[in-house]
């Protein structure tokens, strides 16, 4: 079969219709046409913010569109979650030029996903394979240094280093449900400390305040509005300047309302604070919080615990809070691996990459490995 790739700088370029065919049965949100067309239209993911889109849309000798591929032009390493800036710095030290490269991954996004988005129809061996080829010969005839994929499912990991890119390993914490029916069920499965120190925790930060859970029409602009001031006091302090643009929240009020669960907490009817969370088929993905006044353990409330009790009434099976964060263990939140694939051109630099890939993966192998076993809360059976 005879395949087709074009390049689009937006995917409204590709289409609604086109773009959800492919990837609306992952079930992932933030593979969404709406997703990533609130990104780019509001202003958060575009060439000037160092974001240059690079979709690739795959067409079979029928003009059908049998894969998309979400992929950027990046003018700099931020917003990405897999950290390669020591890459950047050792090779234009020696004289190379590491940017502009591309990045197949979701713009401020650190969350497991499928890449290579296939049609249905289509043959996803075959899809992954046409469209991985495409990238890289884009990598080439735009004449950058490298391709990353971030965040891939654990068989597009595999089938990329099966294609020569090189591979690489970390982690995140995850919650996974164990058929809870509600939040004490959980709680039982823990050490009786653990237990203890939850609900202490819990009882501190509710004190005072509404909290509330909001989702589809129920979330109204004034929430909008309270979260965003949230968002910006956080991302200032934290990375001097947030990603995201007040329009993008808009955007995905207007069109993935059903896809968010926005967890606020209110004195006095006042909201103080919030936690933005994305449902997908099969996990409630944590994304942004912020708060505007210091309440103890209110991040823990809000981020965690009221995740985990929002998966459990959804029968989701899990929670993915985000990157990093080992105090996420205690709460019941294990570390489970993630992934990367690189495919650099100048074998000066591919080569120590890989060297350096090839030690680190063991290493993150036997962390992961040790932190279960040491510091899981829960109960030894």
């Amino acid at each position: 079969m005879t395949f087709h790739i074009t390049v689009h700088d937006r995917v409204a370029d590709i289409g609604k219709a086109e773009w959800d065919g492919c990837a609306g049965p992952s079930g992932d949100p933030f593979l969404s046409y709406d997703f990533l067309d609130a990104c780019e239209a509001s202003g958060s993911a575009v060439p000037r913010q160092g974001w240059a889109g690079r979709h690739l849309c795959l067409r079979d000798d029928q003009r059908r569109v049998t894969g998309v591929m979400p992929l950027w032009l990046k003018g700099h390493s931020q917003g990405e979650y897999v950290f390669d800036h020591s890459w950047a710095d050792a090779y234009e030290r020696a004289g190379g030029q590491y940017y502009p490269k591309l990045l197949g991954a979701v713009p401020f996004t650190p969350v497991t996903g499928p890449r290579f988005l296939a049609h249905p129809f289509a043959d996803e061996t075959t899809v992954r394979l046409a469209l991985l080829q495409g990238a890289t010969a884009l990598v080439e005839r735009l004449g950058v240094s490298s391709l990353h994929i971030n965040f891939p499912t654990e068989g597009d990991w595999r089938a990329m280093g099966e294609a020569g890119l090189l591979l690489r390993e970390d982690m995140q914490y995850v919650w996974r449900n164990a058929g809870y029916r509600t939040f004490d069920d959980f709680l039982s499965a823990l050490s009786s400390n653990r237990r203890k120190t939850i609900r202490r925790e819990r009882r501190d930060a509710q004190a005072g305040l509404d909290i509330s859970v909001l989702t589809g029409r129920d979330i109204e602009p004034a929430h909008w509005d309270a979260f965003f001031a949230f968002y910006m006091d956080t991302g200032s302090r934290k990375w001097g300047r947030p990603y995201l643009t007040r329009d993008f929240f808009d955007r995905i009020g207007a069109t993935m309302a059903d896809r968010i669960a926005l967890v606020m907490a209110f004195r006095d009817g006042v909201p103080i604070a919030g936690a933005l969370n994305f449902i997908g088929d099969e996990a409630l993905y944590g994304r942004q919080w912020g708060a505007l006044d210091e309440v103890p353990f209110l991040h823990f409330e809000l981020c965690y615990y009221q995740a985990i009790e929002f998966a459990i009434a959804r029968r989701l099976s899990r929670v993915e809070a985000g990157a990093q964060g080992e105090h996420k263990i205690a709460r019941g939140y294990l570390p489970s691996p993630v992934y990367s694939a690189h495919w650099i051109a100048d074998p000066a630099l591919r080569e120590p990459v890989a060297r350096y890939l090839d030690g680190e993966r063991p290493s993150v192998e036997a962390e992961i490995a040790s932190m279960t076993e040491d510091l899981s809360p829960f109960r030894r059976t």
